[in-house]
C-alpha cells in the first residue's frame, strides 16, 4: 500500500513504533511485533524511503532495542531471517559512508552501526572502527557547552537517548569508552536542564516539537551529577534567565551553518517563559508531524515570539532552486552577528538579577535596521522587562513598520484587564502583560508542538507603524501565585 506522505513513511518504515507494542506488554501485542517485522524481512524490495541512512540506522536502532521482544518464542525461520537483516543493515550503513546527510542523521548512523557491532558478536572486529567513526561525529556536532551543531535543543535528548545504552553495553562487555564519548555525555547532561522549563518540557527553538517528558526523564536518570545548568551557552547562543521558579530562555545566535539547518528556525532574539509548572509565552515550535505548509510556517520569525520587520523573517529559508535540491529547505544565515550581554547583579536578601542584552543584524540588508532587545528578570522573579528597539546600523532615518508578536501557551486563559493583558494558567498561576507605547492586542495564533495535532492559541502583538516609535517597552508582572502546592 502507498503510505499518505513520506514523512509517514519514515515513522512506518523506521519502527520506532514497536516500543508501543512492547508498551502494550500482552501476547497479541509480542506476536504483532513478530509479524510486523518478518513481514518487512520477508519483501525484497522496499520504497527508497526505506534505505535512506537515517531511517535505517532508526530501523536497526529500533530492532536491536526490541529484539528480545522480536526472538522470543520466535521459529528458527524468523531467527536467521532476523540476523541476515541485522547484517544487510549492518554492511549497507557501513559502505555507504558520506552519503547520509549532515548532522544528526550521520551521527544517528554512527551510532547505529556502534550499537550493531557491540551487540552482534559477529561484527565485534568492527567495533573499534566503529568507536572511532563515532568520535570523529561526536567531536564535529556536540559543541563545547553541550549543544548540538544544529541548535535544536530536542537534538540533544535524542543523541543521549542512543548513547546512554551503548555506554552501559560497553561497561557489561568490558570494552573500552572512549574519553570522547564520556565528555560528549558529561556536556550535553546539563544542556538538557538548561532547555528545560519546570513543568518538564523544551524549549521550542530551531525544530523542537512535543517534549518527550518520559525521555528526558529517563535521561535524567542517569545523571549522576545533577549539575544546575549555566545561564550562558555561548557557544550554542542560547541564554537563561531563572529566578524564584521564572525561567526565561532567549534564543541568542545566529542560525546553524547551512549543511546542518534543514530544521533550523528564524527565531533569533525569541524568547519563552515560564512560571512555575506552567508556560506562559511560548513559540509555535515544530509540528510533531508535517502537515500541508505548517512546518514552513513554523520556521519563520513571525511563529516566533520575536520582533518582525515588515512582515518578514529575520533569516531567510531556500525553498526552491539549486541549494534546496542539494541541502534541502536550509536557513540561509539572516543574523551574522549576534551581540549578546550579560550581567548578573546579587542582592543580599532577594537573590540576582539577571539582564540578557542581545542585537542581531538580521534586518541590515534588506532594510539598513538593526533589533535589539535587552530582558531583565527582577532578583524575585516576579517581573520581566523587555525592550525592543529597531536601530538604523548606520547613519539616517529609519522607517520600517513592525510587530512585537508573544505567543501565548494554549493552556491559558487571556483577557483584557484595565491596560493589562491578564493571563492565567490552569493552576491559578497569573501575570499581566503591560506596554505603555504600544496598545496590545490579542489575535489567533496555533500551538504546532503538539503531539495530538495542532491546538488554537492566543498572541499578544505590539503593532508599529513606519512612522511609529522606534522603541517600545514592555513588562509582564506576577499577579498571582499558583494555587496548587508545587511538587
Amino acid at each position: 500500500m502507498l503510505p499518505p506522505g513520506p514523512e509517514w513513511a519514515r515513522v512506518l518504515h523506521g519502527f520506532g513504533w514497536l516500543r508501543h507494542l512492547r508498551a502494550a506488554d500482552s501476547a497479541v501485542a509480542r506476536g504483532n511485533a513478530r509479524a510486523l517485522v518478518d513481514d518487512w524481512l520477508r519483501i525484497a524490495d522496499h520504497d527508497p524511503i526505506a534505505w535512506e541512512p537515517d531511517v535505517a540506522a532508526r530501523r536497526l536502532l529500533a530492532w536491536l532495542t526490541q529484539a528480545p521482544m522480536i526472538l522470543a518464542d520466535a521459529d528458527p525461520g524468523l531467527y536467521h531471517r532476523f540476523l541476515a537483516g541485522l547484517t544487510r543493515h549492518f554492511r549497507h550503513l557501513r559502505t555507504r559512508r558520506g552519503e547520509e546527510p549532515a548532522g544528526l542523521p550521520r551521527l544517528k548512523v554512527a551510532i547505529a552501526i556502534l550499537a550493531c557491532a557491540v551487540t552482534v558478536e559477529s561484527f565485534r572486529r568492527w567495533v573499534k572502527s566503529a568507536a572511532h567513526r563515532l568520535d570523529e561525529e561526536l567531536e564535529r556536532q556536540i559543541l563545547p557547552d553541550g549543544g548540538h551543531v544544529g541548535r535544536n535543543p530536542a537534538s540533544v535528548v535524542d543523541i543521549l537517548v542512543d548513547l546512554l545504552p551503548i555506554l552501559q553495553v560497553l561497561a557489561a562487555r568490558g570494552l573500552p569508552v572512549s574519553q570522547t564519548m564520556m565528555n560528549a555525555i558529561d556536556r550535553m547532561m546539563p544542556m538538557v536542564r538548561f532547555f528545560r522549563h519546570d513543568d518538564g518540557a523544551l524549549a521550542l527553538f530551531n525544530g523542537a516539537s512535543a517534549s518527550p517528558t518520559d525521555l528526558i526523564a529517563t535521561v535524567f536518570a542517569y545523571d549522576e551529577a545533577k549539575s544546575r545548568p549555566h545561564g550562558n551557552a555561548p557557544h550554542s547562543g542560547y541564554q537563561r534567565l531563572e529566578a524564584s521558579g521564572t525561567v526565561v530562555l532567549m534564543d541568542c545566535g545566529p542560525p546553524p551553518p547551512a549543511e546542518v539547518a534543514q530544521t533550523a528556525h528564524a527565531g533569533t532574539l525569541a524568547f519563552e517563559m515560564s512560571s512555575g509548572h506552567s508556560r506562559f509565552v511560548v513559540n509555535c515550535g515544530a509540528p510533531f508531524r508535517p502537515i500541508g505548509e505548517w512546518r514552513r510556517l513554523a520556521r519563520t520569525t513571525a511563529a516566533h515570539s520575536a520582533l518582525v520587520v515588515d512582515d518578514h523573517s529575520s533569516a531567510r529559508i531556500v525553498e526552491k532552486g539549486l541549494v534546496a535540491r542539494l541541502a534541502g529547505q536550509v536557513v540561509l544565515p539572516g543574523p551574522h552577528t549576534v551581540d549578546v550581554d550579560r550581567r548578573e547583579q546579587e542582592h543580599e536578601e532577594e537573590g540576582t538579577e539577571i539582564t540578557v542584552a542581545a542585537r542581531h543584524d538580521g534586518y541590515r540588508r534588506g532594510y539598513g535596521v538593526l533589533h535589539e532587545r535587552p530582558l531583565r528578570l527582577t532578583a524575585d522573579g516576579d517581573r520581566l522587562d523587555g525592550v525592543d528597539r529597531v536601530v538604523p546600523a548606520a547613519d539616517g532615518a529609519v522607517a520600517v513598520p513592525y510587530v512585537v508578536r508573544f505567543h501565548l501557551h494554549p493552556s491559558l486563559v487571556v483577557e483584557i484587564v484595565s491596560d493589562a493583558v491578564r493571563l492565567t494558567a490552569t493552576n491559578g498561576e497569573a501575570w499581566d502583560f503591560v506596554s505603555a507605547d504600544v496598545v496590545p492586542e490579542i489575535e489567533p495564533s496555533v500551538h504546532l508542538a503538539e503531539a495530538h495535532g495542532l491546538r488554537r492559541a492566543e498572541q499578544i502583538t505590539l503593532t508599529v507603524p513606519a512612522d511609529g516609535p522606534r522603541e517600545i517597552a514592555w513588562t509582564f508582572v506576577h499577579t498571582t501565585r499558583s494555587l496548587v502546592p508545587r511538587r
